[in-house]
């Protein structure tokens, strides 16, 4: 998925608001972080993580156009562009910068993504419910793979856990990405709790691994 469209941007348009530039009073959308009239840098705004990066809100997304599109905001708000600014621009350069990386952070790595999402969309699911484990196959399985990893003795079965591990996680990214295309956002809040479990359980093997080596 690239940026916004031309239906997204007026849609995006609508969602944020549109607000006068403090610098050149012109038009400029909440999120922007430039006036197109005069180029002031503007304050953040409010919005979610995906307006906010040129993003519609879902799972599957471009991760190279983010990249990309993030380091290019990113190089336009770096310290130097305002070595010589006044007090007030240089301040909101830097609120711009934090933001920004707050929200690419959060839409690069699949899990923050789905927790971002799942919250998001879901006003009625209360967001500790998707962090409760009331499933009893997960509960088993979570205690399956922590007995498997106390185990592991040698480099060899801790490979064999890790790529178990790692082949279970692309399968629920895979799954998410078809629940969020469903709009089955309880579903996703199910299966995101198991990927939060899984990627605890690479950083345990991996923490086991140096143990070992």
């Amino acid at each position: 998925m690239d940026g916004l469209d031309n239906t997204a941007e007026e849609q995006k348009a609508y969602e944020v608001g549109v607000i006068a530039c403090w610098s050149c009073k012109g038009p400029v959308l909440q999120v922007t972080a430039f006036c197109e009239t005069c180029g002031a840098v503007q304050p953040p705004g409010y919005a979610n993580h995906f307006l906010r990066l040129g993003l519609e809100p879902a799972f599957d997304i471009d991760i190279d156009w983010l990249d990309q599109h993030y380091f290019n905001i990113q190089r336009n708000l770096h310290p130097d562009r305002f070595a010589t600014s006044s007090d007030q621009e240089k301040s909101l350069s830097q609120q711009q910068a934090t933001t920004i990386n707050d929200a690419y952070e959060t839409l690069k790595e699949p899990l923050k993504r789905a927790d971002y999402l799942v919250d998001l969309l879901s006003a009625d699911l209360l967001p500790e419910g998707c962090n409760l484990v009331n499933d009893q196959a997960l509960l088993e399985e979570t205690m399956e793979l922590r007995e498997a990893l106390e185990e592991c003795e040698t480099l060899e079965q801790l490979n064999v856990l890790s790529t178990h591990t790692q082949n279970e996680i692309k399968g629920c990214i895979e799954k998410l990405s078809k629940l969020f295309k469903d709009n089955d956002i309880e579903g996703a809040c199910r299966l995101k709790t198991r990927l939060k479990y899984l990627k605890k359980l690479t950083e345990e093997t991996r923490i086991q691994r140096m143990k070992i080596i």
